[in-house]
């Protein structure tokens, strides 16, 4: 049996990056992965593959649409999906590798096989069909990440019904897609499909889509999404898809099926080649045999932690997707840093409120704190300072004038309370806000942070101004 000090099961960017700061920190580490690369969901099929698709579809659509206004005379611009697809995949097995090159350098046992418990200090890998190593560790970290959920009456067929994993390598662009959810994952590969030519319905069941955001801001992206042809049906309840072959009465304009959904009385009937259900993702621990070690789930079937991620069974610590709180990489990097340094009896750190959330569309949205909306509910006293692109140099030379940055602070201290963006870049940007919150600083401090002219970046200096009205280039 081998022996280590630290085993990780899972080696998504939440379990790799536990493995190499336990590794940089002098223990004897063992990575398990199930699957033959390392990367986890993010690097294979989720975000990495996906932002690979949107940014080869922006290239697409300024290629057809915007680049005569600037000079440029293209031609015809046809679209090579299977070109476009094999780029994703590059990228893809470009990050892949290098992850199992650090893996590498930093002398990790990779163990490629399913994992289960056998304790709470030995899990078994089944490396083959009929072959399995136990491993044995003073502490395990479960990063087991999560999976789709599945609609009981719409189980994924992989063709027509189908998931994230899916559809980020459709073989032809359907001409009708229906996406069923309107959340990041849905409203990020709905857009993708929709500039390379489909005809995109998103439906949700909730009254807006990306309903964490503010109103305002939820508002103003619908209406840009809309203006980039998606039709959106929010409040609309899905209670089902039937293929036309199954029915020859079917009415489906000539599309492989129909999908039902009701909003009140209304009856919604949508024509759709193929659906992607995105309507969250589950904590994924299916056979990991987690009451032979001890480990406990809470009422939402996440894996039980306290406040430095260790789970009811000694020696045993879960992070990411497989515990409360949201299901992003980079939460799952820093869960994963603070307990390996814990492990090491280092001082990790983790700041769970300030955790940024992005739909990376275009324009892209971005967030991170308290919203306006949450603050008034909260009974918060608060300014806000908002700054249009439109005004913004940089963005009217990049015709990247859609959206704006606005900034929420406390009305007594200035104490920034939390940001949300609209617009080009929004991701990047949101990354100077969450670093001055980190300390927590003011709205002035941000104001007064000298930014480079001209940059997108001025946006937020600007909104940070006009929290105490003293925005420079708006009145």
């Amino acid at each position: 049996m081998d022996s280590f000090d630290l085993i990780v099961i899972g080696a998504g960017p939440g379990g790799y990056v536990c493995a190499f700061r336990a590794a940089q920190l002098g223990l004897k580490v063992a990575l398990v992965e199930k699957r033959p690369t390392l990367g986890g969901t993010c690097l294979n099929v989720g975000c990495i593959p996906s932002k690979a698709l949107l940014s080869s579809s922006e290239h697409y659509v300024f290629a057809k649409h915007h680049a005569a206004d600037h000079g440029l005379k293209l031609g015809s611009v046809e679209l090579d999906l299977a070109t476009l697809l094999k780029k994703k995949d590059a990228v893809v097995a470009k990050l892949t590798a290098g992850v199992a090159q650090l893996a590498k350098a930093r002398k990790i046992t990779v163990v490629t096989g399913t994992a289960s418990f056998v304790s709470a200090s030995t899990i078994s890998v089944a490396t083959s069909a009929s072959e399995s190593k136990q491993l044995t560790a003073k502490n395990i970290v479960i990063a087991t990440g999560s999976a789709p959920v599945e609609l009981p009456f719409m189980k994924f067929d992989g063709q027509t019904v189908v998931s994230s994993d899916h559809a980020i390598a459709f073989d032809s662009v359907p001409k009708k897609l229906v996406v069923v959810g309107g959340g990041v994952i849905g409203v990020e590969l709905g857009s993708v499909w929709a500039r390379l030519g489909a005809e995109v319905t998103v439906v949700e069941f909730l009254p807006n889509i990306i309903a964490t955001f503010d109103a305002d801001i939820i508002r103003n992206f619908t209406r840009l999404l809309q203006k980039q042809g998606l039709k959106i049906e929010t409040g609309a309840k899905v209670t089902g898809f039937q293929l036309s072959t199954l029915n020859s009465q079917l009415s489906t304009a000539g599309a492989a099926g129909l999908l039902t959904a009701e909003r009140g009385t209304e009856k919604l009937s949508i024509p759709a080649d193929k659906v992607l259900v995105a309507v969250g993702r589950r904590p994924f621990t299916d056979g990991l045999a987690l009451d032979k070690a001890g480990v406990q789930l809470d009422d939402k079937r996440r894996i039980k932690v306290d406040d430095h991620l260790r789970t009811t069974a000694p020696g045993v610590w879960a992070i990411g997707d497989v515990v409360a709180g949201p299901m992003l990489a980079h939460k799952a990097e820093e869960d994963g840093v603070a307990v390996a340094e814990w492990i090491a009896g280092k001082p990790g750190h983790l700041n769970w409120d300030l955790m940024p959330g992005i739909v990376y569309t275009d324009p892209e949205v971005a967030s991170v704190g308290l919203g306006e909306d949450a603050a008034k509910a909260a009974g918060r006293a608060i300014n806000i300072g908002r700054f249009n692109f439109a005004a913004n140099g940089r963005a009217i030379a990049a015709d990247a004038t859609d959206g704006y940055v606005k900034i929420i602070a406390d009305a007594k201290t200035d104490q920034i309370l939390g940001a949300q963006i609209l617009g080009r870049g929004a991701g990047e940007l949101i990354s100077e806000v969450v670093t001055h919150m980190e300390y927590g600083g003011s709205a002035e401090d941000l104001a007064r942070t000298i930014h480079a002219h001209p940059t997108m970046s001025e946006a937020v200096k600007e909104a940070a101004l006009a929290v105490s009205k003293s925005a420079l280039h708006a009145l």
